[in-house]
């Protein structure tokens, strides 16, 4: 698949995908991931997407003759229809006998565990319930391309980790194109093979959710996988931060970058906490006191704001370390981080 999407000044990128990829869209409120779909389901007169899939140019098509499978927010399902024939309309409208739609429909609507709802009208249905029926419509009819704008974001936890496992399953026998827009970085994680991450209307980032957790290239995606990011500008060993301190990296950007707009990365695990200055010469050591200390599965999160214009920090450590330290709100403090553990990336 090949899609082109570009708008007046706004919208603008490409993306080129192979049969059975599933590419999730991730970006900050406004970026432009609904408007994505809803331009490739060809549901946007303002938008030109140049759609070319299986080499079919699907761009001039109507919505009903693309073969799209669309999944809103909300789901939206026919009001005048069971869940049933709502789940069964997509393959109603390529020709299939209503006996064959409905019974390929009942199946997947069981899968979803919704089948006992098989009989009622749309308008009885949960949000959950409809999302889930939604789902059924467009998996039911066997799309060569599946566009998923939060499709789980209504269901309740329980619901929603059954409901992502099977989508899990469907996705890795799927041989078409998926791209699934979500705020959820478990779901970018379990269920892409690729993450594009749009903000104002860029492709700012596309590669594995592995490359793009461990090398973010903005804040905001730098924020959503859990780092430490600060912005700067570029110098010869690393990135300076409020005009005035250097966080120095092992592997800077390249040479003639200096001075030109940069982020730098530290994961939390790598932050080093320290009652006194830290003994020897880390590249990487400010001063700062603790502003909350706050528990995080096993370990806690300390956030320490810094002094002297250096970066705030959060640091992960364990009770046992934040008890023998004394980490409390208000207590001075020193962090530090290895020159290695920092990533860098030009903006």
């Amino acid at each position: 698949m090949t899609l082109r999407v570009r708008t007046e000044g706004w919208l603008e990128l490409e993306v080129t995908a192979e049969p059975g990829t599933t590419l999730a869209v991730v970006g900050p409120n406004g970026a432009g991931k609904t408007t994505l779909l809803r331009s490739m389901a060809g549901l946007l007169a303002t938008v030109t997407a140049e759609v070319q899939l299986g080499g079919r140019d699907l761009s001039p098509l109507p919505p009903h003759r693309r073969g799209v499978g669309w999944v809103p927010q909300a789901g939206v399902l026919f009001p005048h229809l069971t869940a049933l024939d709502n789940a069964a309309y997509g393959l109603r409208a390529t020709g299939r006998s209503r006996r064959a739609a409905r019974a390929t429909a009942n199946e997947w609507l069981h899968r979803l565990d919704v089948g006992h709802l098989s009989d009622r009208r749309s308008g009885t249905l949960s949000g959950g319930e409809t999302q889930r029926v939604a789902l059924a419509r467009a998996f039911a009819a066997g799309p060569a391309l599946l566009l998923l704008d939060e499709p789980l974001s209504a269901l309740d936890a329980t619901v929603r980790s059954t409901t992502r496992s099977l989508l899990r399953q469907h996705l890795a026998s799927y041989d078409g194109v998926c791209l699934l827009v979500t705020h959820d970085v478990v779901e970018a994680v379990a269920l892409a093979d690729r993450v594009l991450v749009l903000e104002g209307g860029r492709l700012v980032q596309d590669g594995t959710p592995t490359e793009v957790t461990r090398s973010p290239r903005s804040r905001w995606v730098a924020e959503l996988f859990g780092w430490n990011s600060a912005n700067g500008t570029a110098s010869a060993h690393g990135v300076v931060v409020g005009g005035c301190f250097e966080v120095v990296a092992a592997d800077p950007l390249p040479a003639g970058t200096e001075g030109t707009a940069a982020l730098a990365c530290i994961a939390p695990s790598a932050v080093a906490v320290h009652r006194e200055r830290p003994a020897g010469s880390p590249r990487n050591a400010w001063s700062g006191r603790v502003l909350e200390v706050v528990p995080s599965g096993s370990r806690l999160r300390v956030l320490v704001v810094a002094d002297n214009g250096a970066p705030d920090l959060v640091a992960e450590v364990t009770p046992a370390a934040a008890a023998e330290l004394g980490l409390v709100e208000g207590v001075d403090v020193w962090v530090s981080v290895k020159a290695t553990e920092v990533r860098l990336a030009a903006l």
